[in-house]
């Protein structure tokens, strides 16, 4: 369905998308049915009692979703719920903006974890009136094979690997947006990702503990969205930037998504979503 805008607001104080806190008995129930879950001391034991993001019914929900807004029917998708106008994440447009600047208005991007597009779809008007774009999305197979055959055009594209997208083009910024905390082994990918050295990086709706190490929990999804659940890692800041001591942090700014910005775990706040951008340092 698509909704108007006071059940757009109501979704976005309430429900969680991927990561979104999902507050029904926060307070009033110590154990809410939704969002995250556990302290888990490895990915294996997380994953013993849930799912995965690769889970069938999450491509075709998002799959459905994307084809209305193609058709018209929508004009803004997130984690595949539809909704009738765009909320804009300005930080990260200004990051990309910036980049471009610097590049005689071409950019570059290769956006890691991009479904199917949701990102580029939601910001491409901004995007525009830039001489030369190009969208590159390294995503799961399932997804890649979907979107070659359905979304590709001379724009927005689809890989298997990084270095795939990366033997067609040198990427101007990789953005990294809702991603890495559904790693398996999200470290291991910083560090390869630093050696890559990118010109820019850009964390969005990435989810940092407010105190303490790394914590892995189980984040269950709410079934009005899809059914699923899947371990989700919430992130020491210190940790994750430590990564890129060849980088110089430009920006960091909180989630743009109402009710994104604290993220609750077994029904406390502990944590929240927030961005970075980094640019190599010469």
């Amino acid at each position: 369905m698509v909704f108007d805008e006071n059940e757009m607001e109501r979704l976005l104080k309430n429900l969680y998308f991927k990561k979104l806190l999902y507050k029904i008995g926060v307070g009033s129930n110590p154990k809410p049915a939704y969002g995250w879950f556990g302290d888990y001391p490895t990915w294996e034991a997380a994953r013993a009692q849930v799912g995965g993001y690769e889970q069938d019914n999450i491509l075709e929900k998002t799959r459905q979703s994307l084809q209305k807004i193609r058709s018209g029917e929508a004009v803004y998708e997130r984690d595949s719920v539809l909704f009738s106008h765009k909320e804009y994440p300005y930080p990260l447009i200004s990051c990309l903006l910036h980049i471009a600047a610097t590049r005689n208005n071409r950019l570059h991007v290769i956006d890691f974890g991009g479904s199917l597009g949701s990102t580029w779809f939601q910001i491409r008007d901004f995007l525009a009136p830039l001489a030369k774009i190009s969208w590159h999305i390294v995503e799961q197979k399932n997804y890649v094979s979907w979107g070659k055959a359905n979304f590709e055009d001379d724009v927005l594209r689809f890989y298997y690997t990084l270095e795939e997208s990366l033997n067609v083009c040198q990427a101007d910024v990789i953005l990294l947006s809702s991603v890495i905390q559904y790693m398996e082994k999200p470290h291991a990918f910083l560090s390869s990702l630093a050696k890559i050295a990118p010109a820019y990086i850009i964390f969005d709706r990435t989810s940092f503990i407010d105190n303490g190490d790394d914590r892995l929990t189980i984040q269950r999804v709410n079934p009005s969205i899809y059914e699923a659940s899947y371990p989700s890692w919430f992130f020491n800041k210190e940790k994750v930037l430590a990564h890129f001591d060849n980088y110089t942090l430009i920006a960091e700014f909180s989630s743009y998504v109402e009710g994104e910005a604290i993220l609750y775990i077994d029904g406390k706040p502990q944590a929240k979503d927030e961005g970075f951008f980094l640019k190599r340092k010469l």
